[in-house]
């Protein structure tokens, strides 16, 4: 079983050129990622939360996630917005305080959010509150967080590696091809 940090290094490097700007934010990325990885292995559900302008990116990995051509067990996870179709008109910390006892009765405390989009949007107020949130976050230096710019040109593609990559390292995380607590 190798190493997450070694592995996603080869996984990036097998990407021809493409994903070379990956490797250079690759520490941040092993470190974020394998947390997440750990708490997906441990059972947790994943609340998916995207700000609006990646309301595309959460239909597209809502979708091939749990893809019936895929040859893995389906993991749970689900969108903030099913679970609570008002979550736009949340704001306040008592109304984010309901919103997240309703998700901990439901879920035993035995989820995490993956937050994607930029870090001052509203919509991010819940997950920056839990230690334990994934995020690919834009325009903000967030604590233990993949950080990207919302004025890249290409930042809908490396949204697409980003989630290419995610769901490989899945894949060798749950085949036990790699150890993601090292």
């Amino acid at each position: 079983m190798s190493d997450f940090a070694q592995w996603s290094l080869d996984a990036i490097r097998e990407e021809d050129g493409s994903f070379s700007w990956l490797e250079e934010q690759r520490f941040d990325w092993t470190t974020t990622t394998s947390q997440a990885l750990e708490q997906i292995l441990n059972g947790k559900t994943v609340i998916l939360i995207t700000d609006e302008k990646r309301k595309w990116l959460e239909s597209y990995i809502l979708g091939s996630i749990n893809s019936a051509k895929l040859e893995r067990p389906l993991l749970p996870i689900v969108s903030i917005d099913c679970m609570y179709k008002h979550y736009d008109t949340v704001s306040g910390g008592e109304m984010i305080d309901i919103v997240e006892d309703m998700i901990s009765l439901s879920h035993k405390e035995d989820y995490f959010f993956w937050y994607i989009g930029k870090g001052d949007d509203k919509r991010a107020d819940i997950a920056k509150r839990k230690d334990t949130s994934y995020f690919w976050i834009f325009d903000e230096e967030y604590l233990n967080a993949f950080n990207l710019k919302s004025y890249d040109k290409s930042l809908d593609i490396k949204l697409l590696q980003l989630y290419r990559i995610f769901d490989a390292s899945l894949n060798a995380a749950m085949f036990g091809e790699v150890d993601v607590g090292s």
